[in-house]
């Protein structure tokens, strides 16, 4: 979260990870006036108010970068907070081949649960987190893997990925 002039107001440990790549935050001296200045030379335009830019490489991962302005409404009698000015700047993990996820899950017979599977393997998402955002045990996604396996003729999550991301045949 940042105020009209750009200046830092919260930020979360994963913006941080993403900002500061490859250097690592414990070891940066005054991270808040660091992100800050980050944000301003790689995130936002100078014009004012600020254009963010619409994507952000961070290594060889691509973010979605989209701002909002903070809008804070009273609810059961409480007063607002004061929001003048405060914009919410959120990196979203880009998938580089989600072109290719349908093509692909036709090709191979998927059914919609593996493909959603898929994805999340390929935004690099572990069996645990994947669970996590579809609600399903861990084991579930493991078979979820293996029956995507079996259907793409791969052995392991690595030849998954290598079909999707892989010259197009």
């Amino acid at each position: 979260m940042v105020d009209a002039a750009l200046g830092l107001v919260a930020y979360n440990g994963e913006a941080v990870n993403i900002l500061t790549y490859p250097d690592q935050p414990d070891k940066i001296r005054h991270l808040d006036t660091w992100i800050a200045n980050k944000i301003r030379a790689d995130l936002a335009g100078r014009q004012s108010p600020p254009k963010f830019v619409e994507e952000y490489r961070s290594a060889r991962r691509t973010y979605n970068c989209r701002s909002f302005p903070l809008d804070i409404r009273a609810q059961n009698g409480h007063s607002p907070a004061e929001a003048n000015g405060l914009l919410i700047v959120m990196l979203e993990r880009r998938s580089t081949e989600a072109v290719r996820i349908t093509e692909m899950s036709e090709r191979f017979g998927l059914t919609a649960r593996e493909q959603e599977t898929v994805q999340y393997l390929l935004e690099g998402f572990t069996s645990k987190e994947i669970a996590q955002r579809m609600k399903i045990s861990p084991n579930t996604v493991k078979a979820f893997l293996r029956l995507v396996m079996v259907k793409m003729n791969v052995s392991t999550r690595s030849g998954i990925i290598g079909r999707f991301v892989g010259p197009r045949a």
